[in-house]
């Protein structure tokens, strides 16, 4: 992967792209606003990023992360994210960004509900369990100890492959959670959620999650 789009520029988005460009990666980051309101972030973030509109992202990217309220689906470049890989690093703040109904009455992960709204993209979920500022504070490299681990979940083995291979590469080791299904394992409340944990800590949390 060359190219790493952020669509949500937002905090955690502005780290991920921070994150990206130390390990090596260019970046094409887009937000509701326009490329204009981004020009401070892509001065510090150097040469390897640009700003965009959400299309021009979606259609720049190796691999696109989503970075908004999850209730702004509607607003996504539907079209440009066919046949993408779709990084969702979304959580569901009901209290903050509002309701959705759709997904308050179905028993599915934010991503099941994600991907059932954007068919024609693969959805993995990723990067949502941690807090913005550990992007560029907790990365480490392979092989070191303790080093922070962080889930992921999906149903496309290639596609998953492509996300832990960016995990790895933030800085992070990677448990795979299994199918999308599972990706509630580590959404807001669970153990799994926004705590450090390493490799062997993050499994037991995924196994402790509970509904």
């Amino acid at each position: 992967m060359k190219t790493l789009s952020v669509i949500g520029a937002g905090n955690l988005g502005a780290q991920i792209a921070r994150a990206a460009v130390a390990a090596g990666l260019s970046v094409v980051i887009a937000n509701s606003r326009g490329p204009e309101s981004l020009a401070e972030l892509v001065s510090e973030l150097g040469p390897a990023a640009r700003a965009a509109d959400p299309a021009d992202a979606a259609t720049a990217g190796d691999l696109v992360v989503l970075c908004t309220p999850l209730n702004s689906y509607p607003d996504l470049p539907a079209a440009q994210l066919e046949g993408k890989v779709l990084v969702d690093a979304t959580n569901y703040y009901p209290e903050l960004f509002g309701p959705i109904p759709e997904f308050d009455s179905r028993s599915m992960s934010s991503s099941e509900f994600l991907q059932s709204r954007l068919p024609g993209s693969v959805v993995i979920k990723a990067l949502n369990n941690l807090g913005a500022a550990d992007l560029t504070t907790d990365g480490q490299p392979a092989g070191s100890p303790g080093r922070r681990a962080l889930a992921v979940a999906g149903d496309d083995p290639d596609a998953k492959a492509r996300v832990v291979a960016l995990v790895d590469a933030l800085g992070f080791d990677v448990i795979d959670a299994g199918p999308l299904s599972e990706g509630w394992r580590f959404q807001r409340d669970q153990p799994a959620y926004g705590i450090r944990l390493d490799a062997d800590q993050m499994r037991a949390a995924l196994s402790d999650a509970k509904r």
